[in-house]
C-alpha cells in the first residue's frame, strides 16, 4: 500500500493530537516537505539536527519524526546562511520532511510519559497533572515500583533502564530514603515540582533542574526526593511507542529509531577530592 507523508502526519496526530500541545507550543506538526510526497521509511530521533538528518537521508527515510520541534520559536528567514535554515534546505533537497511532535506527545496516552513510567516497570499509573478529573492524558506520571529499595538504589536502577550520557543520573535527597511511588515528567519538569510534592510520592524524576531549585525544594523532609536525568535520556523511551503506532498503522513503511546521542554534553571531568 503506497504510504504518503500526510498519512503518516494524520496517524501521528489521532494518537497524538494537537489539541493536547500547550499553548505557547507553536512548533508541532509538519515543518517541511509535501504531504502529497510518497514515502518508504520513516526515521525517529528526539531532535532534527545535522547528526538525525544526515542519519535520515543515509537511511533513505523520507520523514524524519521528532519529539522537538525545529523550528521551536517563530521565525521571519529560513536563510540557508542560518544553522538551521540550512538544515531545512538539506532536508527539502534530500527530499526528507519533517514532523515534530512535542507537548502533544507529552501528555498524551502512550506518550513520553508513560514511555518513561514503562522503562522504569511503574505500575498503576496516573497523570501528575491531568487535563481533568479522571483523565488519562496530562503532565507527568506517577505510580508504584514494582519492589521498594532506596534512593541510592534507585538511582542506579534509573542508570540501568535509561541511555547513557555524560551527565548520567543525579539524586537529591536522603541516600537511603525508601522509594516506592515514583513520579517522572520527561524534558525540562521543574514547574511541577509542586505538584510532585502534593502527590505525596517518595521520588520525583525529571531534567533540567536548577541547584537553588533543587536544594530549597529537597531541604523539606515532606517533599519528595528529586533525581535529575539527562533531557534526552528521559525522552528517547517514547521513539519506541511512537514506532510501533506507526508499524502498526502503515505495515509496508520501514521504522527505524535512531539511536544517535543527541544530548548536548559531549565530555565530562571527574573532580579530584580534596
Amino acid at each position: 500500500m503506497v504510504v504518503r507523508v500526510r498519512d503518516v502526519v494524520e496517524t501521528m496526530l489521532a494518537v497524538y493530537p494537537a489539541s493536547l500541545a500547550e499553548e505557547w507550543d507553536t512548533g508541532i506538526g509538519l515543518t517541511c516537505g509535501d504531504p502529497d510526497e510518497v514515502i518508504a521509511a520513516v526515521l525517529l530521533a528526539v531532535d532534527a539536527d545535522e547528526a538525525t538528518v544526515g542519519e535520515a537521508i543515509r537511511v533513505g527515510a523520507g520523514l524524519l519524526v521528532t519529539h522537538h520541534p525545529l523550528l521551536f520559536r517563530p521565525v521571519q528567514s529560513v536563510n540557508a546562511d542560518t544553522a538551521k535554515g540550512a538544515l531545512i534546505h538539506r532536508m527539502i533537497l534530500s527530499g526528507v520532511a519533517h514532523f515534530a511532535a512535542h507537548t502533544n506527545a507529552d501528555s498524551a496516552a502512550g506518550g513520553v510519559n508513560d514511555a518513561l513510567a514503562g522503562v522504569l516497570g511503574l505500575t498503576g499509573l496516573h497523570p501528575l497533572v491531568p487535563h481533568s478529573e479522571g483523565s488519562v492524558t496530562g503532565s507527568g506520571r506517577f505510580g508504584e515500583l514494582p519492589e521498594p529499595m532506596s534512593l541510592r538504589d534507585f538511582a542506579g536502577y534509573v542508570a540501568d533502564r535509561l541511555p547513557a550520557t555524560v551527565t548520567g543520573i543525579r539524586a537529591a535527597g536522603d541516600p537511603d530514603r525508601v522509594i516506592s511511588t515514583v513520579a517522572v515528567c520527561g524534558g525540562a519538569g521543574d514547574s511541577f515540582l509542586p505538584a510532585a510534592a502534593a502527590a505525596g510520592i517518595d521520588v520525583y524524576l525529571t531534567s533540567d533542574l536548577r541547584h537553588h531549585v533543587v536544594a530549597e525544594f529537597v531541604a523539606d523532609p515532606a517533599n519528595p526526593a528529586v533525581i535529575d536525568v539527562a533531557h534526552w535520556a528521559g525522552e528517547w523511551p517514547w521513539l519506541a511507542l511512537a514506532a510501533a503506532v506507526l508499524e502498526a498503522a502503515h505495515p509496508g513503511l520501514t521504522v527505524t529509531v535512531s539511536a544517535t546521542r543527541t544530548d548536548p554534553w559531549t565530555v565530562r571531568a571527574a573532580s579530584a577530592d580534596r
